[in-house]
């Protein structure tokens, strides 16, 4: 009996320890986000129009990318609508082509309907190969369009990167009503 005991306890206090080192790191993304978004819309890009438009958008503020023919690259988010934090998002990307080099960088998935917002939150969300991210540099934003209800900008931090390839990225999102209950 002592035993059981012993090991339940054990088993609540591993899965209290892990439920708060996740609920840490969620705050340290979002955290990062917020600074991330502040910094983007003060150095004028042009992200205004969509920040004010969109019905949403996800902020990745650390994608960490790297490649040598096969690349990959992976980075959390925090999803936002009508300027509020609704949940956190993961990214993930597997390509393979002419590529070699590391870089950090900030990525921002904007949302132009309901629809292609709702597509997001169900898990049913992926770029292609064909979907590119625009580089941002001061007023590029202005000239930039929504394809098919998403447009995705991608501000690089650090590192060097000489990519030629073919892949796609993959989200999985969970809501914040939800992320007590992973």
């Amino acid at each position: 009996m002592k035993i059981t005991k012993s090991i339940l306890i054990a088993a609540m206090l591993l899965f209290s320890l892990g439920t708060y080192a996740q609920d840490q790191d969620d705050q340290r993304v979002m955290a990062d986000a917020e600074k991330a978004k502040v910094k983007l819309q003060k150095t004028n890009y042009g992200l205004d129009q969509f920040f004010k438009n969109s019905s949403g958008y996800v902020v990745f503020p650390n994608v960490g990318e790297g490649a040598l023919i096969v690349g990959g690259a992976s980075g959390n988010g925090v999803l936002y609508e009508k300027g509020k934090a609704v949940g956190m998002a993961d990214l993930k990307k597997v390509d393979v082509g002419l590529q070699a080099g590391g870089q950090a960088l900030t990525e921002i998935i904007f949302f132009e309907t309901e629809d292609a917002l709702n597509e997001f939150k169900q898990g049913e969300f992926e770029l292609s190969a064909e979907a590119t991210a625009i580089a941002l540099k001061k007023g590029v934003a202005a000239n930039a369009n929504y394809d098919d209800g998403v447009v995705v900008f991608a501000k690089p931090k650090k590192g060097l990167m000489a990519d030629l390839s073919v892949g796609g990225q993959k989200f999985n999102y969970t809501d914040m009503e939800n992320i007590d209950k992973k």
